[in-house]
């Protein structure tokens, strides 16, 4: 923005022929026509040896030069990057002599001083003149988004601000709101299910697995319910950090226009493509075969770590050409674009004219006779554009496997696991955790702060512990949280806090907020609380709980529990060809005989001697359905309460 007293181009005093009026009460005085910021500008009347500019019109007197006052303390001073105000007017004749006469000051507008700029500079007289238009006006330089370089580790110790090595279990909107302000140095999130409704109603698909089928009923449903939780997530995270977020094509587009209004458009760094998965076959469409990951930045200086990885072998330069010795060498370009007549730059060279193409040599004469001297200099079997230019070959042959090339934003060289994966939990939307620790590196120092509000099964928490960082997860399902605890017990060799005690030392952590108590389990989703109860008997959890035939888990004798290897590969016959006990499970009370009597179906179906059903309580009907059951077939069912696992008295019905 021009500065108040600025002169407007075509600005010209009032004259006689021009309708010069005067302001009464303000008498020797004239007014310039046209306002500059809704006011008029008075300049003195010609008078004896002021001399007009050959128009007709008054030149007005030049304002003496006033110095800036010093700067504050602590204020930035004006550097090589803030000049003195330049325009036509310092070419003129005449105007060296004028500046040493009246030196200029340097401009007044530099980043960090809030005084308002001064009134003055050099050929201010001459500017307000119609004949000679002002230069173009002078603006601050646009200060450059900056990022943290690497700092050294530093020691290895507890947060002060928030308890870190701490797995939450709940809401994550409600845990958010207990942390402080600016306390987290990185988030990520990846959040396939957050709340009580099922996975397929939102998104319209059938084959994730019912334990984390609790999405929304439609896209803004979705949106809303992100909302407020990732403006908690913006209000914890640093000015320093970075935040990722990890979705898919489903709403992608709608979670970045939300988190430009939360964050700021400016604020986003980078849309990271990971492309989970080689090929699909599709006949209707193109096969969907990456995921997105949004970042952004807290708004201030920001941690950032280059990625380095082995540059892909098939993908060789398209600059590579035989040098004299038979290998392969990169090449560079030894012109730059533009035309230049100064100096060398666009004179001819061995026959070489680069301005006809529209380019000019960006090196001397002789560093190219030199060049070529020693056989560095790669010449074109034709000459011009069509055979291209001489060029400037590497000092060493060209090697693919150790080429390395910095990591951009399109992510090919991590996939997705698979079924043979050896970190593959069973867990629908579980991550390699190779992208996390990318992630990390990238965007944290050793001891910051990670935190995962949607940790699923703990792969960024893996990773943030591998790699020296501390760390907070939260999630909403219970199942989730036992799951993340054995990883971090088998893969990090931590160990886990009593309840109600923070985490003793580095290598352990702790679980908070366990439903616990009758009134958090009848809280719980249905498959939740299904799975909280077969785990609390010993059992296995059925993988498939749509049309899973009354089965909700099973129990095996001691010997006969199918090996993680059966479980990884899938082999559904194997693992139950042998003794196993049927599991029922009921979240809710007065359990009644009707839901007896479809059990029992279940145990004639499967030719099972023994089987357990659980729930809140159960009617008189029921516990006399079960008893004239055993009296007919000899079957036994086991009816055991919710009360009985969490008090451990179940075992005695074992």
């Amino acid at each position: 923005m021009l500065p108040r007293d600025h002169p407007r181009p075509g600005l010209r005093a009032s004259g006689p022929a021009s309708g010069r009026r005067r302001r009464p009460g303000r008498p020797g005085h004239l007014v310039l026509r046209g306002a500059v910021h809704g006011r008029h500008r008075r300049v003195q009347p010609r008078g004896p040896g002021r001399p007009g500019d050959g128009n007709g019109h008054a030149r007005p007197r030049p304002v003496p030069h006033r110095p800036l006052a010093p700067p504050p303390p602590g204020a930035l001073t004006p550097g090589p990057s803030h000049r003195p105000c330049s325009g036509p007017e310092s070419r003129r004749p005449g105007a060296a002599a004028e500046a040493q006469r009246n030196p200029p000051s340097p401009c007044p507008i530099s980043v960090g001083q809030a005084s308002r700029p001064s009134s003055s500079w050099v050929g201010q007289a001459s500017r307000l003149s119609a004949r000679r238009p002002p230069g173009p006006p002078w603006y601050p330089p646009r200060v450059p988004r900056k990022r943290q370089p690497a700092t050294p580790a530093p020691k290895a110790r507890p947060s002060a601000l928030v308890d870190t090595r701490v797995v939450y279990c709940g809401d994550c909107l409600e845990q958010l709101k207990t942390l402080p302000d600016g306390c987290v140095d990185l988030v990520y999130i990846d959040p396939p299910f957050n709340s009580n409704r099922n996975y397929e109603v939102f998104w319209g698909e059938t084959k994730e697995k019912r334990a984390f089928e609790d999405r929304h009923a439609s896209t803004q449903a979705y949106i809303d319910y992100m909302r407020p939780r990732c403006v908690e997530l913006a209000r914890v995270l640093k000015k320093t950090g970075s935040f990722y977020y990890h979705c898919d094509w489903h709403a992608s587009h709608y979670v970045r226009v939300m988190l430009d209004q939360i964050f700021g458009e400016n604020c986003h760094l980078n849309e990271i493509i990971w492309r989970r998965t080689n090929s699909r076959t599709e006949t209707d469409q193109w096969p969907r075969l990456h995921d997105t990951i949004l970042v952004y930045t807290g708004g201030g200086d920001w941690t950032f770590h280059p990625t380095m990885v082995e540059g892909d072998i098939t993908k060789v330069p398209h600059t590579l050409v035989i040098g004299p010795d038979g290998d392969k060498y990169n090449t560079k370009d030894l012109t730059g674009p533009g035309i230049t007549k100064a100096g060398e730059s666009g004179k001819p060279w061995r026959g070489f004219n680069p301005t006809s193409f529209g380019r000019h040599w960006g090196y001397s004469h002789g560093q190219m006779d030199e060049w070529d001297r020693a056989r560095r200099i790669h010449w074109p079997k034709k000459k011009g554009a069509a055979g291209g230019f001489p060029r400037l070959l590497d000092d060493v042959p060209f090697e693919p496997k150790t080429r390395a090339v910095q990591i951009g934003s399109v992510w090919t060289d991590i996939d997705r696991l698979n079924q043979t994966a050896k970190e593959r939990l069973g867990y629908p939307t579980q991550k390699p955790l190779a992208l996390l620790e990318r992630i990390i590196k990238g965007s944290s120092n050793p001891n910051d702060i990670v935190l995962d509000a949607f940790c699923g099964c703990g792969t960024a928490l893996v990773a943030a512990q591998n790699l020296g960082r501390q760390w907070v997860g939260i999630d909403i399902s219970p199942t989730a949280c036992r799951v993340m605890a054995k990883r971090l017990k088998d893969v990090c060799g931590m160990r886990e806090s009593e309840p109600g005690h923070r985490a003793k030392d580095l290598r352990s952590f702790i679980v908070r907020d366990l439903p616990w108590t009758i009134e958090k389990l009848k809280a719980i989703p249905h498959f939740e609380f299904e799975n909280w109860a077969v785990i609390g008997l010993g059992g296995i959890p059925n993988k498939v709980q749509v049309g899973d035939m009354g089965i909700d888990g099973r129990i095996f004798p001691v010997g006969a529990r199918p090996s993680d290897a059966d479980a990884k590969a899938g082999q559904t016959a194997s693992m139950f060809a042998g003794d196993w006990f049927p599991i029922q499970v009921k979240q809710s009370e007065r359990v009644g005989r009707p839901d007896i009597d479809a059990f029992e179906a279940v145990m004639v179906r499967e030719d099972r001697q023994r089987g357990f059903f659980v729930a809140f309580s159960y009617t008189h009907d029921a516990e006399q359905e079960c008893a004239a059951f055993h009296k007919r077939t000899g079957r036994v069912i086991k009816t055991i309460t919710v009360r009985e696992i969490l008090d451990e008295q179940h075992v005695q019905k074992m």
